[in-house]
């Protein structure tokens, strides 16, 4: 019996890369890249820094995930197209 595999070619070429997303209002979203469709950016196992938080600087928080990955606090999360600023890898960071 052949095994058949689901099919990834109709996802973005960022499907399971680690991404940054940048929303216009100064929030980060880190996660595995799932697609990138009209309505916006969709991502798994995601973490995000909030533009006013206090708690831990955008440059602390980049460099943790950089160095020690992700720790999701969100399963799935979709960024609206209109609100992303920026979409790249973190490891280009």
């Amino acid at each position: 019996m052949e095994r058949t595999f689901p099919s990834h070619q109709s996802k973005s070429e960022l499907h399971g890369l680690t991404v940054v997303v940048e929303t216009r209002r100064g929030d980060l979203y880190i996660g595995r890249c799932y697609d990138v469709v009209p309505e916006g950016v969709i991502l798994l196992d995601a973490d995000a820094h909030s533009g006013d938080s206090e708690d831990v600087s955008r440059e602390e928080f980049l460099d943790r995930a950089s160095r020690f990955g992700v720790w999701p606090k969100q399963p799935r999360v979709v960024i609206p197209r209109d609100e992303v600023a920026t979409l790249k890898l973190l490891a280009d960071l």
